[in-house]
């Protein structure tokens, strides 16, 4: 089930990309929400706020890393479901979901990295900088918001 997730979240992640790369690519920016949001193109070749520029070989290891790690965490937790009861039955789940998304995200900037040399970017939030990411980075993000809340607000240990 956590691979099928997986693999569905790396094909929108993928759609989103090549619509913005065929739409977007030659507008450059276009405003959705009047000088707050927009959808602009950006080849990304680091990381948050470019940072890192240009260091693929880092990102394509790390990436690898999550997957890999994510993947095992999934199926030694899932082995463990037997003695697992209520709650903490509930929790584990919630941590193999967020874990699914965290690699479907690391998947799908890493395909993005080793097909086109870059990541491409497209939400644009102006408000003090300019915050510009794609679905991945939410992927990423929110699978780590939930597994740390998970882990330390719920009492789940890591497997």
């Amino acid at each position: 089930m956590y691979e099928i997730l997986i693999l569905v979240l790396i094909g929108l992640d993928q759609l989103t990309k090549w619509l913005v790369r065929a739409n977007l690519s030659s507008a450059g920016s276009i405003s959705v929400i009047g000088g707050f949001f927009n959808l602009t193109y950006i080849e990304n070749r680091g990381a948050a706020f470019g940072l890192l520029q240009n260091m693929k070989v880092f990102f394509v290891l790390v990436a690898l890393i999550v997957a890999i790690v994510g993947l095992v965490y999934i199926h030694k937790s899932k082995s463990r479901d037997r003695s697992r009861t209520g709650k903490d039955f509930r929790i584990a789940r919630i941590n193999r979901l967020a874990v699914s998304t965290i690699i479907a995200g690391a998947i799908g900037n890493l395909i993005d990295r080793l097909w086109l040399g870059y990541v491409v970017d497209f939400f644009d939030f102006r408000f003090i900088w300019s915050y510009v990411f794609n679905f991945a980075d939410i992927l990423v993000v929110v699978g780590t918001i939930v597994f740390c809340i998970s882990m330390f607000m719920l009492g789940e240990d890591v497997d």
